[in-house]
């Protein structure tokens, strides 16, 4: 039986943490990010791998440094003799004296060498790609270029950035489990650098839209990656809470037609269909009722 330290910090590295816990692997150490401020009250909240930790009766092995070069940490996990280190988004690069400790295997959620950093799920969808995964990586001091270990592979299309998420991490739940079980026997395949493509870390600033110039597709594709946080909305901080392309052509801006789902909207190259809005400081409300509230009808033109 491995002796495990783990690495993750949001929901996707919980469901892997669950996975390793269910099937009785021995478990030394979790670390994850501090707990950050969150909210109007800025309430501090512990990150999910520690929710998780907390529930599984583990609380005592959790481990939160704002950094992982800070004194005694190195020492801590060497003294645990880990056999192996299991990295899932954890948030934080991990540094050489780490790295020489135990073998260490980042479940990346992308087929690398492509999207290699902070936001593969999200660059997938805004890319419109059909097929993205999950990588399992024999980790080194680059940016997500260690051998690649296994992977599994699955279609995408239509899904947002939430749905991809949860079936991702599901499917890096079972990857590690494999490695877990059959490390000593898996030949690593070097990844090869000519095709490799990076992303970055996704700001608020992101889920700005503007209709006049940002294609029916490309609202599509963003309203999708940016499901959830940081979301999609207008220069005015109009927030686009629910939508779908629709097949209607018209003047940008200009409300196309009504149904029972809310209303169908002209922009760049198309229109699409808006079930579900929130204008800035208001609550969230179905289109039909936003219509209302602005007297709008068929025909009218909409501020966003």
């Amino acid at each position: 039986m491995k002796n495990i330290v783990f690495m993750g910090t949001p929901s996707y590295a919980s469901k892997i943490l669950e996975k390793i816990y269910k099937t009785k692997f021995n478990i030394l150490a979790i670390y994850t990010q501090p707990d950050k401020p969150v909210g109007r009250n800025q309430t501090l909240t512990p990150p999910d791998v520690k929710k998780l930790a907390i529930d599984l009766g583990l609380n005592d092995i959790v481990y939160q440094p704002k950094s992982l070069k800070e004194s005694g940490v190195k020492e801590h996990i060497k003294s645990l003799n880990p056999d192996i280190i299991i990295v899932a988004a954890y948030g934080q690069i991990l540094p050489r004296e780490i790295l020489d400790i135990a073998p260490c295997v980042n479940l990346h959620a992308s087929i690398l060498p492509a999207y290699r950093g902070a936001s593969p799920i999200q660059s997938a969808i805004l890319d419109k790609n059909s097929l993205s995964g999950v990588t399992a990586m024999a980790m080194n001091e680059g940016l997500d270029s260690g051998d690649i270990l296994a992977f599994s592979i699955l279609d995408i299309t239509g899904m947002n950035s939430y749905e991809l998420f949860d079936k991702l991490s599901i499917m890096a739940a079972n990857l590690t489990i494999k490695i877990l079980n059959e490390y000593e026997n898996i030949n690593p395949i070097k990844q090869f650098d000519a095709l490799s493509s990076k992303c970055k870390k996704i700001k608020k600033d992101d889920g700005l839209i503007n209709l006049d110039s940002d294609n029916v597709y490309e609202i599509g594709a963003k309203f999708l990656a940016y499901f959830g946080w940081p979301g999609i909305f207008s220069k005015d901080g109009i927030k686009i809470l629910d939508m779908e392309i629709s097949d209607l052509n018209g003047e940008v801006g200009k409300i196309l037609g009504l149904s029972d789902d809310g209303f169908i909207l002209g922009v760049n190259g198309g229109s699409i269909l808006i079930k579900k809005i929130q204008a800035a400081g208001k609550k969230p409300v179905d289109a039909k009722s936003y219509l209302n509230g602005k007297r709008l009808g068929l025909g009218d033109r909409v501020s966003l």
